[in-house]
């Protein structure tokens, strides 16, 4: 057996896997990127991307159709970023608690919803999924291609979005609208700038993407719904937002690197590498948890970040 080949075959596969697991991760992040942008902290993210798991699964599986559960998801997450719009921006409720209430909804509302649209079966229901679609003579580059473009059509998408979310924010004058309700939102006010509105927007497109981020799962990589099955994806996308100062750019990498710490850990269980299998499930949420503390005590955070807005006098 040629061990050079079995490596480079291992190495190619881990880094193919990395992009693949990094997609609704990064989906989630570069949507929690504008709600942060805008001031606000959805510690929702996790209930909003089971939420978009389920509607996404149930559309494509009742459709027929994978992009009308894409679709379903999109509402979905509309719908819950506007839930935590309604608490946070209209009822001023102190974020933390109010996205900690959301993601107990998601968890518990997506596992009743299932249950009632399929019952209890000993075999789950499942859909295709979308499958790959390498790009003409790019797939053909060595390793590069086979790694960035042989994947699904979600994960091109996603890396568009990456650059599309990068001069929104920083080259439009939305993103600097919502970024100066982010920063001071009171000189925005008085630039006629409407604070909740701007602020809702960034919550919109945020549990959007998270709610696309959950449907991934079970629409490009499972092809099927089980509870649960997000794993704290929704706060490893929090991390992220904050590991990359709140930049899509960074967040890419940020994206790639945690995907590449779950690809490693799997990769690793098939390789039956003699480590506890707990220890490597752990791996994810450990980097997660060291990358946060190095990174956090340099973050500048937004200005007005987690603060609800009152005009004054009101």
């Amino acid at each position: 057996m040629n061990l050079e080949l079995v490596t480079m075959t291992f190495v190619v596969g881990w880094m193919a896997a990395s992009v693949r697991l990094a997609t609704p991760i990064l989906m989630a992040a570069l949507g929690e990127t504008f709600t942060e942008r805008g001031g606000v902290l959805n510690l929702g993210l996790e209930g909003i991307m089971l939420m978009g798991a389920l509607s996404g699964f149930v559309g494509a599986y009742a459709t027929g159709n994978l992009w009308a559960g894409v679709l379903a998801a999109l509402i979905t997450g509309v719908l819950m970023g506007l839930l935590m719009g309604f608490f946070s921006v209209t009822a001023k409720v102190n974020q933390v608690v109010a996205g900690l209430g959301i993601t107990i909804l998601g968890s518990g509302l997506s596992t009743l919803l299932f249950r009632l649209f399929f019952g209890l079966r000993t075999i789950p229901p499942t859909i295709d999924m979308f499958p790959e679609l390498p790009i003409p003579l790019l797939s053909k580059i060595p390793i590069l291609g086979e790694v960035l473009f042989n994947q699904n059509i979600l994960v091109y998408l996603t890396f568009i979005l990456v650059g599309v979310a990068q001069v929104v924010l920083f080259r439009t004058r939305f993103g600097l609208a919502l970024r100066s309700v982010g920063e001071r939102p009171d000189a925005a006010d008085t630039r006629g700038i409407s604070v909740d509105k701007m602020r809702y927007l960034g919550l919109i497109i945020g549990g959007a993407l998270a709610a696309a981020g959950g449907a991934y799962l079970p629409l490009a990589n499972l092809g099927i719904f089980w509870t649960q099955m997000t794993a704290g994806r929704g706060f490893i996308a929090i991390a992220i937002v904050i590991f990359s100062r709140w930049n899509p750019l960074r967040g890419l990498w940020g994206a790639l690197f945690f995907g590449a710490t779950m690809a490693l850990q799997l990769s690793l269980q098939t390789l039956r590498i003699p480590i506890a299998s707990e220890l490597l499930l752990m791996l994810p949420y450990i980097v997660t948890i060291i990358a946060l503390v190095v990174v956090s005590r340099r973050a500048e955070f937004p200005g007005a970040f987690a603060v609800p807005y009152t005009r004054s006098g009101e």
